[in-house]
């Protein structure tokens, strides 16, 4: 994972079935015993069951899990009645346990404004912000090319179907698809129908290694990012540490990244407004890209480092 250095010790594997997989992490967080160490920083979903034994401790919330909260009443909707049953009892009942385990938690860190509010809203814990870091170092503009960049999780939450019709209607530009989506989730139908119903200028490259992913930021055109009310967002920062402009939808983290007019646009989440917002940055895209990286040094690595040890007095 490229931690010299540091020992890194599994929990072992999780059984790729929903919701067992989830439930299993969680239980396997719980269990987990590493008493004896000065502090302990939790990070994901399910770390935080590991605080009621580790202490003192800090929680960097990614978001209160979006199927228990959020997202909820979405996911359920989409789901056919048997597995709709089955949701909602999961759902009912590990989001109690996933609040009482919150109430362990010694010091609570966000990722965004957006989770923050989250934070406050479903578990009544006040929390404070200090956003990912990104190292800017790594992303170096290129060349404005021929070719749009995507970069995500295949998952329906990230709406790369809404990306995959607006170039639909723009045969003559192409669109690159990074990412994959993970085992026993919800995601596997998804994608299968991405594939199916891909438009010829659409690629799905799937999952690729740090400096080819480099090499894309630098030579695409610009990054465009589809998220329904995303947690946060690193995708737009790499880009613009990349000199690239970013189109992205009026939702979530990325209203705290993107600067409409300078470093993107911020658009409505549909075909016609994104086609809109595509064709503006088509015709001039070298012109963001000072800006963009002016923006992305805000949520340097550098920064992020030193906002933690402000947070946790080191």
């Amino acid at each position: 994972m490229g931690f010299r250095g540091v020992n890194v010790i599994g929990f072992g594997s999780t059984v790729k079935v929903a919701p067992v997989k989830q439930i299993v992490a969680s239980l396997r967080h719980w269990l987990s015993d590493f008493r004896g160490y000065d502090h302990y920083i939790l990070s994901g979903n399910w770390s935080h069951y590991a605080a009621a034994r580790h202490h003192p401790n800090t929680w960097y919330c990614y978001t209160p899990v979006r199927a228990f909260y959020s997202d909820r009443e979405r996911l359920s909707a989409s789901l056919p009645l048997p597995k709709k049953m089955l949701f909602r009892a999961w759902t009912q009942v590990h989001r109690r346990f996933d609040r009482r385990s919150v109430q362990t938690i010694d010091n609570l860190i966000s990722i965004s404004n957006l989770v923050r509010c989250r934070v406050k809203r479903y578990y009544g814990r006040d929390s404070i912000v200090v956003y990912p870091g990104t190292d800017t170092r790594n992303f170096k503009y290129l060349e404005s090319g021929d070719f749009w960049l995507s970069v995500n999780r295949l998952y329906p939450e990230k709406r790369v179907d809404l990306q995959a019709e607006v170039f639909r209607r723009l045969p003559r530009e192409r669109l690159v698809v990074v990412g994959g989506n993970l085992r026993g989730d919800h995601s596997d139908a998804y994608v299968r129908r991405l594939i199916r119903d891909r438009p010829p200028n659409v690629e799905y490259r799937g999952l690729v290694d740090e400096s080819e992913l480099a090499e894309l930021y630098g030579r695409c055109r610009g990054l465009i990012c589809t998220a329904v009310d995303e947690d946060y967002g690193m995708t737009p920062v790499e880009a613009m540490a990349a000199g690239k402009p970013v189109v992205a939808v009026r939702e979530g983290g990325y209203t705290e990244t993107v600067v409409h007019g300078e470093t993107g646009y911020l658009v409505e989440p549909t075909v016609d407004a994104l086609l809109g917002a595509v064709g503006l940055v088509n015709s001039n895209p070298a012109v963001f890209r000072s800006r963009c990286e002016e923006r992305a040094r805000i949520f340097d690595t550098g920064v992020f480092v030193s906002g933690m040890r402000s947070a946790l007095g080191i």
